[in-house]
């Protein structure tokens, strides 16, 4: 009876810095992930230098951010980290964002935009932090119970 030894596995090197490939060659980018309720929101965040006639490029689903969420509130709730650190012409964003309703999906990309903002510098936490956008928001559906018509309301009362 012959019996195969296995192969030693051998511990892999750490990866390298990330940098996108393709049309933008040797950018670096600053990634974190932001959630909110069921919406995530993956962000890379570019640095860039800085221009004048424009806001912010805030790529959400490969559609600017003022496009993809129609209102004002929605859009000001996306770009209020960077206003928060008076950056908004200083990075470029690009977003992938799914699950969830418009507001969570908001809110996940403000939380995932604050915390690449501390990776580009930690000093940007503690106005972050204060502001409450570091912190992801717990706060999620309550499932419903039985003999109950929702997680809460409980049938109609009749008194015949």
């Amino acid at each position: 009876m012959v019996t195969k030894k296995k192969p030693i596995k051998t511990k892999t090197k750490k990866a390298l810095p990330k940098e996108t490939k393709g049309k933008e060659t040797d950018r670096r980018y600053y990634e974190s992930v932001g959630r909110r309720k069921q919406a995530i929101a993956r962000v890379r965040l570019f640095t860039c230098q800085p221009f004048e006639d424009e806001k912010g490029k805030v790529l959400v689903n490969k559609k600017p951010y003022d496009v993809f969420f129609k209102t004002f509130e929605l859009q000001e709730k996306v770009i209020s980290p960077l206003k928060k650190m008076k950056s908004l012409n200083r990075f470029e964003a690009t977003v992938k964002v799914k699950g969830g309703g418009i507001l969570g999906q908001a809110e996940a990309i403000r939380h995932g935009l604050s915390r690449s903002l501390v990776k580009f510098n930690p000093d940007f936490s503690k106005k972050l932090k204060k502001a409450g956008f570091i912190r992801r928001d717990p706060r999620k559906k309550e499932r419903k119970k039985p003999g109950l018509k929702k997680a809460r309301r409980g049938p109609q009362w009749s008194k015949r």
